[in-house]
């Protein structure tokens, strides 16, 4: 098995926003981050602040993934104190330097200020100043076209890493689910490569853990990966009982 290093980060994925368990995952010691989707998943307001603070509180860091690239989309989650952000669908410099803009506060960025959690309700604001500009913003290559301006949005000041999106990424290429595919291959691979001539972290999601795909993307150098979901772990789960022990997955 490949040798992991103190600088690959395991995080772990919540789809279903209950406290209970993004307290049940953020009890893992391998795990150093979780993230809460809000693009694909029923997350309210609400769920997020009580994810966010439990997360925090079991001394994990606590990240969202944002629906769309927009200060609407954005503000909100900061002002539960997320720890970073993982932005969707960035195409161009333009679309990389809105989100830096959306992120943080002047004079590096526009984010708008608002009494919450973030800054204990405005009695730690100059402390939260501080972990505004710590911020981790991680935005999402998940179009041929990010893949064309890979090293012009790499090189925006601002950005901690990059996360590959296959799916999509394959679809917008006229390949859509042929991850496999030769094309789609070297397109990702030309993006991890500029991410690490721009010293930026590599990220991805293993959306079904296999130690195989595990040690191929720490090989590559991605150094942020995501482990499966909430919801796909759960399933799985009863799927290996009922295969080990009847031979039928009912």
């Amino acid at each position: 098995m490949t040798a992991i290093n103190r600088n690959q980060r395991f995080g772990g994925w919540i789809t279903c926003p209950h406290p209970m368990i993004a307290d049940c995952i953020s009890h893992l010691d391998s795990l150093e981050w979780i993230c809460i989707d809000l693009e694909h998943s029923p997350v309210d307001r609400q769920e997020l602040f009580d994810c966010v603070a439990v997360i925090q509180g079991n001394g994990k860091k606590a990240f969202a993934r944002v629906n769309e690239n927009q200060v609407s989309a954005m503000k909100f989650a900061l002002d539960t104190g997320v720890d970073g952000l993982i932005v969707p669908m960035v195409n161009s410099r333009a679309e990389a330097e809105d989100a830096v803009s959306a992120a943080f506060y002047p004079p590096k960025g526009k984010r708008p200020v608002g009494l919450g959690r973030a800054h204990k309700y405005g009695f730690a604001f100059d402390d939260h100043l501080s972990k505004n500009r710590d911020l981790e913003l991680i935005v999402q290559i998940e179009h041929i076209d990010a893949v064309r301006n890979i090293e012009e949005i790499c090189s925006v000041e601002g950005l901690s890493g990059i996360f590959i999106g296959p799916y999509d990424l394959s679809g917008s290429m006229g390949i859509i689910g042929q991850l496999n595919h030769s094309d789609l291959l070297n397109a990702i691979q030309r993006v991890a490569n500029t991410a690490t001539n721009f010293n930026l972290d590599i990220g991805a999601h293993i959306i079904h853990l296999d130690s195989n795909k595990l040690n191929q993307h720490i090989e590559q150098g991605y150094n942020f990966l995501a482990l499966s979901t909430d919801m796909i772990l759960m399933r799985s789960k009863f799927e290996d009982f009922f295969l080990k022990g009847t031979g039928e997955i009912l």
